[in-house]
């Protein structure tokens, strides 16, 4: 495992400290769960290559949000259109 020095200053250094204590960590386990952290956040800010990789991410997220799978964008339309209609006839 190699080591790796970082030069902080104080005051991260104990504000860090402090949160690794709360959280039950060593101060070094909770720098790499943090720089972890930070690497699937970028993961999940890749660009799409791809039109495929567009379609098969709102197809995942549609699977993974409900098994109902969204309405047609002409039906949402529709909604709108008679929700406005409605607030327009109101007294």
């Amino acid at each position: 495992m190699a080591r790796v020095q970082l030069i902080i200053p104080d005051e991260d250094r104990e504000r860090f400290v402090h949160q690794a204590r709360l959280e039950g960590m060593t101060l070094s386990g909770w720098l790499r769960a943090a720089a972890e952290e930070r690497l699937k956040r970028k993961e999940l800010l890749k660009p799409f290559r791809s039109s495929d990789e567009v379609r098969e991410f709102f197809l995942a997220h549609d699977r993974s949000e409900s098994e109902v799978p969204e309405p047609d964008w002409e039906e949402h339309l529709k909604t709108l259109r008679d929700a406005k209609m409605s607030a327009v006839q109101m007294p």
